[in-house]
């Protein structure tokens, strides 16, 4: 469990100079409510470091919090959310453009999606956009406590083929429960060299066979 995390900033425009130190930072993307905040929450073992709601479209800022004195977690505003205007969305979506041009510091971002559900167009062109510009990435399927172990073993495919990534390439995971916790915190810290190794862990860890 990561034991320090602390809130740092926010920004409408990704300018780290004399605001962050230069360390790794691991950014969040994904459609609003999909339970980026209650990712960094379980993660940093804090029910309130990242403000959560169940009404989509709360993060509307980059939001920077510190981990470990030694890396950021970056929650980028969600996108996909109906009810905002299109100045709105189209402004959000020139955040999220901004930070992934600028952040020198990127080691990974985690592009989430909801395992209840087939990812959305604007999933597709997420990860479609990180892989343009070879940004490093992975695929968190949140709220697992939501489907049954069954459920999972099926929708996890379908993940897969949308976003044209392999099974192991997605940790499966729940800020209810916890359940894949360890194996993205081991991830996390490889990715920002904080251990050699990481250690590799199946259905129990996050991680599930399909």
């Amino acid at each position: 469990m990561l034991k320090k995390a602390q809130f740092v900033t926010s920004m409408a425009q990704y300018r780290p100079a004399g605001m962050l130190k230069p360390f790794p930072q691991i950014a969040l993307a994904g459609k609003s409510n999909v339970g980026k905040s209650s990712l960094i929450n379980r993660l940093a073992n804090h029910t309130k470091l990242a403000k959560t709601s169940s009404e989509p479209g709360k993060t509307r800022l980059i939001n920077f919090y510190l981990i470990e004195d030694c890396f950021y977690l970056v929650d980028l505003p969600g996108y996909g959310y109906a009810k905002a205007s299109q100045e709105e969305r189209k402004r959000w979506s020139g955040m999220i453009e901004g930070y992934f041009a600028n952040a020198q510091e990127l080691k990974c971002a985690l592009q989430l999606v909801d395992i209840r559900h087939k990812p959305t167009e604007q999933d597709v062109m997420m990860v479609n956009y990180l892989r343009h510009y070879q940004l490093p990435f992975c695929v968190v399927a949140t709220k697992c406590d939501k489907v049954s172990r069954a459920e999972r073993s099926r929708n996890i495919p379908v993940i897969c083929r949308t976003l044209a990534v392999q099974p192991w390439e997605i940790f499966t995971h729940s800020a209810q429960t916890g359940f894949g916790t360890d194996a993205l915190e081991a991830f996390i810290r490889k990715a920002v060299g904080l251990e050699e190794d990481a250690t590799e862990q199946a259905e129990e860890g996050g991680r599930d066979e399909v």
